[in-house]
């Protein structure tokens, strides 16, 4: 990018909210149904059908504007936005305009230097979703009003992003919170959550907001970051030829990598906003507040600092499990089992939750909440091997079996692993292997120190994997000097 330049950046996230009914009609919003069975006459927009408010839709609106420092409007009303398109069948969509229940808030966001970054929330309002269309094989599109009336709140923020890295953490925060407060699934590829970003650039020091173009058709957290770059570069390029920026609203073309024109951009009257003729003003209790404030459970970057600091893990590990709630939850109860609670022992929680558990949800396309595992069987199973009572290998065998829900104790027990070799033996057994091997032993003896693993492998095997390998180490060390 061209360094006399500054890139000014701004998103509209628009999260589906995970309530069983619509907006404003009793319809489900069960995702996957056969399409347009999930309607009715009210969310269809038939004449002389009356919405109805979504409690849960308000109040999980109003959490949302909590966990991100927002004011909550006491009293906000409902619009109509009108425009033609094929998927909206009433010809308009039931939104908030001026009085958006929540607004002026902000959240924090983590930079690639660690350092924390502060970007303004201009408003948070409700909305419903228009329906889907669907381009078939002949180049017809078909409609799905499956997902018309749902409810959704448009998240749109201050033009307070610097670059394509900070608007993909931006939405990776929002998105973590989103589902902390466990009110939007956060996937993308569902529809879920969608993202416009409003681009524009202006020459550094310069204080007046350039020309902005909206891209939309972002459908992952990736492609808004390539978007963002290409479109920077061909603004840049645009302007440095001496041609302007127009207004306009550009789709991302995932095949070519580029940013193309879609349609010149609407101004708010194009809309045509007006209050909503059937709805009444939405009047929150102030009992609600304090009820979903005591709701707010602690938030991604708040939970990382925290398990850095309690448990001593890196930024790496935390950073991993705050992706998830429930995993990060999993980490700290069994963290809570273990006998001896120290450094060492909650990196090798970390390790095996990092790895082992992952995998074994990933190879079986479970999430943390399914996990059969017992958070104290894992706990119990790493303090076997701190205490050197299993190897490490031998804790790797028997995971399948304990991720299935068997106490690890259990499955030693009956696969006959428990390293109680006796010592005298054990020590036979070394001066055996050392005499069998004197090559090998007058090469370590010579420098080459990496020959121990060889002796070490030729005793578990001597041993059937029941020797101690610290007590093995200890006394090869005994007779190698």
């Amino acid at each position: 990018m061209n360094d006399n330049y500054e890139v000014v950046i701004g998103l509209e996230i628009h999260a589906q909210l995970l309530t069983k009914s619509k907006a404003f009609s009793s319809d489900s919003t069960n995702f996957g149904d056969f399409p347009n069975t999930n309607t009715s006459p009210t969310s269809l927009g038939h004449p002389g059908t009356l919405p109805t408010i979504n409690e849960r839709m308000v109040k999980f609106a109003i959490k949302a504007g909590l966990a991100t420092n927002c004011t909550i409007r006491e009293v906000s009303l409902f619009s109509r936005k009108n425009y033609f398109y094929h998927d909206l069948p009433k010809g308009y969509q039931i939104t908030q305009y001026e009085d958006p229940i929540c607004y002026d808030g902000y959240i924090n966001i983590e930079r690639e230097d660690g350092t924390l970054k502060k970007i303004g929330i201009t408003r948070i309002h409700i909305e419903e979703d228009t329906g889907k269309s669907i381009y078939d094989d002949c180049g017809d599109i078909l409609l799905d009003f499956n997902r018309a009336g749902l409810p959704l709140i448009e998240i749109v923020s201050e033009p307070d992003l610097r670059s394509a890295s900070e608007a993909y953490q931006y939405l990776m925060q929002f998105r973590q919170i989103l589902m902390y407060l466990w009110i939007c699934s956060g996937i993308m590829e569902d529809g879920a959550l969608r993202c416009d970003v409003n681009v524009s650039i202006r020459l550094k020091g310069d204080t007046k907001l350039g020309t902005k173009t909206e891209i939309k058709n972002l459908n992952s957290f990736r492609n808004i970051e390539k978007a963002i770059d290409y479109e920077v570069e061909r603004q840049i390029k645009q302007i440095e030829n001496g041609e302007k920026i127009i207004q306009e609203t550009r789709l991302w073309d995932e095949n070519q990598k580029i940013t193309r024109v879609m349609r010149s951009k609407e101004e708010v009257n194009d809309y045509r906003y007006f209050p909503e003729p059937d709805l009444p003003p939405l009047k929150i209790p102030v009992q609600w507040l304090d009820e979903l404030r005591n709701e707010i459970p602690e938030l991604p970057l708040e939970k990382k600092s925290r398990l850095m600091n309690e448990y001593h893990i890196p930024a790496y590990d935390a950073e991993i499990f705050i992706q998830d709630r429930d995993l990060a939850d999993y980490y700290e109860k069994c963290c809570s089992y273990l006998l001896v609670k120290d450094e060492q022992r909650f990196k090798l929680v970390s390790n095996w939750v990092m790895n082992d558990v992952l995998r074994y949800l990933s190879d079986n396309h479970l999430s943390a909440s399914q996990l059969v595992l017992k958070p104290e069987y894992l706990a119990q199973m790493i303090e076997l091997v701190a205490n050197d009572d299993i190897s490490n290998t031998i804790a790797k065998a028997i995971f399948p079996e304990i991720a299935k829900g068997i106490p690890p104790k259990e499955v030693i027990a009956k696969k006959g692993l428990s390293q109680d070799f006796d010592t005298q033996i054990l020590e036979e057994l070394v001066k055996i292997v050392l005499a069998d091997h004197r090559d090998s032993v007058e090469k370590y003896k010579s420098g080459r120190t990496h020959i121990m693993s060889f002796f070490v492998s030729e005793l578990m095997k001597e041993t059937e994997g029941k020797a101690n390998p610290k007590m093995i180490n200890e006394l090869l060390m005994k007779y190698l000097l």
